[in-house]
């Protein structure tokens, strides 16, 4: 049992993990701030702003110490949310654990290290899908070899789904993962063929759990079928055991509301019974996110009722007493055989174009969950699929849980940024620095061998490297990547029917395109800073693409003077920017700073994300035309305020539409 956790620096983290333990928190889960996620140290200027907001700031060995400073970690089971520096990552808290007088051959654990979702959803890659494909290699045949009870990865389905995924490409894309990951690892010849076994019972997934029931409850029989397949027929293992379908869920959060957050506490427990109600399908682990993540980020109070919700499923309830009570069901087995069959032939589709990574490189499998996201925009939008309080029964009482906003949510305090870049500033000064570039050294002259990058990121770890320095020295060597965004190959998930809202939207843009002597309108949608959740941003930019816009949208991580440089050369209307990080309050104005710079007064700057109410007036104030955050889900409503605003920027009269026969 876990809660997803950290924040602002590494000890107001330790002294989080330290209650929670004592609450009755079975493991830890170690939520790591995007700087750390991405390789850069927190005084780069693509941190800013950045530091400690989704997680715990890690630049270097010392910050690991004062992590986990007190907690036993021979003694502890710990989760790592961790990817492109995963290694890094796994070797500072070995370094750690040694430091304690731990056995590294008892510790417990997993890091993430799922790359490819991250190419398709999550966006904190770095490295090409090659090298990062070795990392991982590495990270598993060191592990199996030093760490046997490690999970060096945790195949990531869970942020397949929130990127869009159906339930069938969800199993399909993360075997497909799996099966790239496996046969890298047979491949290398670090493993001998007689311990693959070893390796296939190291890997865990970590699965979404949405508000379907039944069908999320299919989707893991359906999983665990397929994965019993593969591994024995592919890799040839003959123990059941390391066959064993070994997975860890978080309910779903694509699904947690804004408006009416008080029904998000229903939605997660009927999404955990369907991860634990079939003995058959039942998860290894469940963290649980807390009701108010639509709101932003929550306190521990929140973190809390999360957990208790767990603890009363398994110590009131009788729910683990009994064998699979849906054996036997035909419903049951027909969905489920329904999910297998669909799964099996799109994983045989992505094998034919080589396998996941080719299928990555050709934006194959981004523009397929961009395309299953703008439907299921579409159809809640439609009102076909209902979610009430949003589209429906969204009449509603005062909550006095979110009645005061300002004290709804955890805000993390501003100084402690300060704190980290000081820490980060004595750190440097006092490490022996000959030795910290000796080990760097060392380090870009393994990566450019096929030797275990493991044992070099180590001493780099001992000798005081920091994070930045580490990702810097291999991105020397490996090269950066920037991922397919898949807006380009996704088709019109609305039509434009006569009358409707759409149709609408576009006469509004072509009309006022005309009035402004434009042959299009252009749209530059940004993501500023390191936030790497693009869905929002990518169904922004496809609608406004259907509705007649031009759209610029290069992708995550720029910095503001990027997005204003884009801005001023392709001449834009407006410009979008997306945040879900909480770094709003230092990168919008710093756009907007560097517009008025640039000499450009009449391109309004509109901003999504979640986005406080506080936070939402003062970007106004500070010269924002309009803010949106999660309530407001009508994109094509959205695509016609930005209409609006272009129009009151440049002092045109409101658009109306023009009267229909109907309305004639």
């Amino acid at each position: 049992m876990r809660t997803y956790a950290g924040h602002s620096t590494a000890s107001d983290s330790n002294a989080l993990y330290r209650r929670n333990l004592a609450k009755g928190q079975t493991g830890l889960s170690v939520a790591f701030d995007l700087p750390t996620q991405t390789g850069y140290d927190s005084d780069h200027i693509l941190a800013r702003g950045e530091v400690g907001r989704v997680g715990v700031p890690v630049g270097h060995v010392g910050d690991m110490r004062t992590l986990f400073d007190g907690i036993p970690l021979e003694q502890t089971n710990t989760s790592m949310t961790i990817n492109a520096t995963a290694m890094w990552l796994l070797a500072l808290y070995q370094v750690v654990a040694e430091e304690q007088g731990a056995d590294i051959a008892r510790l417990t654990g997993t890091t993430q290290n799922d790359i490819v979702k991250e190419y398709l959803s999550r966006g904190t890659h770095v490295f090409p899908p090659g090298p990062s494909v070795r990392l991982i290699t590495d990270m598993i045949a060191y592990t199996v070899g030093n760490i046997p009870k490690w999970n060096p990865i945790n195949i990531c389905s869970y942020h397949l789904q929130e990127a869009g995924a159906t339930p069938v490409q969800e199993i399909a894309y993360s075997m497909c993962t799996a099966i790239s990951v496996l046969d890298a690892v047979r491949d290398s010849g670090q493993v001998p063929v007689e311990r693959m076994g070893e390796v296939v019972a190291r890997i865990s997934f970590f699965v979404n759990a949405g508000v379907r029931f039944v069908e999320e409850m299919c989707k893991m029989r359906a999983f665990g079928r397929l994965w019993e397949k593969v591994t024995r027929e592919r890799y040839g293992v003959t123990d059941p055991k390391q066959r064993r379908f070994r997975y860890g869920v978080q309910v779903n959060s694509l699904g947690l509301t804004e408006a009416q957050p008080e029904n998000n506490v229903q939605r997660i427990v009927l999404e955990m019974l369907a991860v634990t109600l079939s003995k058959d399908a039942r998860a290894r682990a469940v963290q649980l996110p807390a009701w108010n993540e639509a709101l932003g980020l929550p306190r521990p109070w929140d973190q809390q009722w999360s957990l208790r919700i767990q603890q009363v499923l398994a110590y009131e309830s009788d729910l683990l007493e009994y064998g699979d009570i849906f054996n036997g069901s035909e419903v049951i087995e027909a969905k489920t055989a329904e999910l297998l069959a669909g799964a099996e032939a799109e994983i045989a589709k992505v094998l034919e174009m080589g396998g996941v990574i080719p299928a990555v490189e050709s934006g194959y499998l981004k523009s397929n969950l961009v395309s299953s996201h703008a439907a299921r925009r579409a159809r809640i939008e439609a009102g076909e699929d209902k979610i009430v309080g949003v589209n429906c029964f969204d009449t509603t009482e005062e909550s006095p849980l979110t009645a005061d906003l300002d004290t709804a949510i955890m805000v993390v305090d501003p100084a402690s940024e300060q704190s980290v870049l000081a820490n980060l500033e004595a750190w440097r000064g006092s490490r022996d620095e000959a030795a910290a570039q000796q080990a760097l050294a060392e380090l870009k002259a393994v990566a450019a061998t096929d030797a275990n990058l493991m044992p070099a990121t180590l001493a780099c770890a001992r000798a005081g490297v920091t994070t930045g320095e580490w990702s810097f020295a291999l991105r020397e060597v490996f090269g950066e990547y920037r991922a397919p965004t898949g807006v380009g190959g996704a088709p019109v998930a609305v039509a434009a029917e006569p009358g409707g809202e759409l149709a609408q939207v576009r006469d509004a843009v072509a009309a006022t395109a005309e009035e402004l002597g434009a042959g299009k309108l252009r749209l530059l949608v940004g993501k500023p800073g390191l936030d790497g959740h693009s869905n929002g941003a990518e169904q922004i930019a496809v609608r406004a693409r259907d509705a007649g816009f031009e759209v610029v949208y290069q992708g995550i991580r720029l910095t503001p003077e990027q997005i204003v440089s884009a801005a001023v050369a392709e001449d834009v209307h407006c410009v979008g920017l997306s945040i879900l990080s909480g770094a709003h309050s230092e990168l919008v104005p710093d756009v907007l700073k560097r517009l008025r710079r640039a000499g450009v007064e009449d391109v309004p700057v509109i901003v999504g994300g979640i986005i406080p109410a506080a936070d939402g007036e003062a970007l106004k104030a500070a010269g924002v035309a309009a803010v949106f955050t999660p309530k407001d889900f009508g994109i094509t409503t959205i695509i016609g305020r930005i209409v609006d605003e272009i129009r009151l920027a440049n002092k045109l009269q409101p658009w109306t539409p023009a009267p229909t026969a109907a309305t004639s």
